[in-house]
């Protein structure tokens, strides 16, 4: 199948219509100008430059050591390769738990350094100051609900949330609440289908899912996960739509035998 770039440029406003009309969100990440200009071409509604490549580029154990300067890095790559999608942009641990202030001029260098059209904020009731801020300034903001990966030691590590009844009754309550401080979109993560399913009928806003079932206005997956390169660990929700580790892994040792026996490079790859 060849790759056609779609010539309309989606807004937050395009999010919100297909909302409306029942069409399904796609979103998935890039950290780098090739895979965002793949991205890009493949058709697909939004590119989250997540702070999950700290984990899958950069080596760490969890997104916890992700700092804004290797966000900005990624964030700068990818616009480079985007001119179709919406692009949204990770804030990472600590770049808005400290103020407001500090939240806004943080987001502020994802738009005006790195070319970002929005952020992502991970969590509820504690982040709706900066939220309705930024969206005051004119900061598309999306929101991030259920399990909030830059919380994980608070949770007890990657738990599914929402199972019980005072859980998914704050989880509700917050996701009302980031709609009405302006979000214009808002990820679950890791919750119940059922529960999912009464946050996206409840609000007027987009929910995109990841590991919480079929019933959100949208899906986003790590494309690392999606490719089958990354193998630390798969969780349930994860479909691999390809092995390219695998592939990968036996172009490079067919290389490597080549080199080793003198086959490469042959006549016609020399000068």
């Amino acid at each position: 199948m060849s790759l056609v770039r779609e010539s309309k440029k989606i807004t937050i406003l395009n999010i919100a219509e297909k909302k409306r009309n029942g069409e399904k969100i796609t979103m998935l990440t890039a950290y780098d100008a090739l895979m965002a200009d793949i991205l890009d071409q493949t058709g697909i509604d939004i590119i989250l430059v997540g702070d999950s490549g700290g984990m899958v580029l950069g080596g760490h154990d969890s997104t916890l050591q992700v700092t804004m300067d290797e966000m900005l890095f990624y964030t700068r790559a990818v616009r480079r390769g985007v001119k179709r999608s919406l692009l949204i942009a990770d804030m990472p641990f600590m770049s808005f738990q400290l103020s407001v202030d500090e939240t806004v001029r943080n987001a502020g260098r994802f738009l005006q350094e790195a070319g970002a059209e929005g952020v992502k904020l991970e969590g509820g009731s504690q982040t709706l100051p900066a939220v309705r801020r930024l969206v005051e300034i004119g900061i598309p903001v999306m929101g991030h609900l259920g399990l909030t990966p830059q919380s994980m030691h608070q949770l007890g590590g990657y738990q599914l949330q929402g199972t019980e009844e005072s859980q998914q009754r704050r989880i509700l309550d917050e996701a009302i609440a980031l709609q009405e401080a302006g979000a214009f979109c808002l990820v679950l993560e890791k919750i119940p289908s059922a529960l999912a399913r009464t946050i996206t009928d409840k609000l007027s806003i987009p929910t995109i899912g990841i590991g919480a079932g079929v019933h959100c206005d949208g899906q986003v997956l790590v494309s690392h996960d999606l490719l089958g390169l990354y193998d630390k660990f798969k969780p349930k929700f994860v479909r691999k739509y390809a092995t390219l580790r695998q592939t990968m892994t036996h172009a490079f040792k067919a290389y490597i035998q080549d080199v080793q026996k003198g086959k490469f490079p042959n006549e016609d790859e020399s000068y």
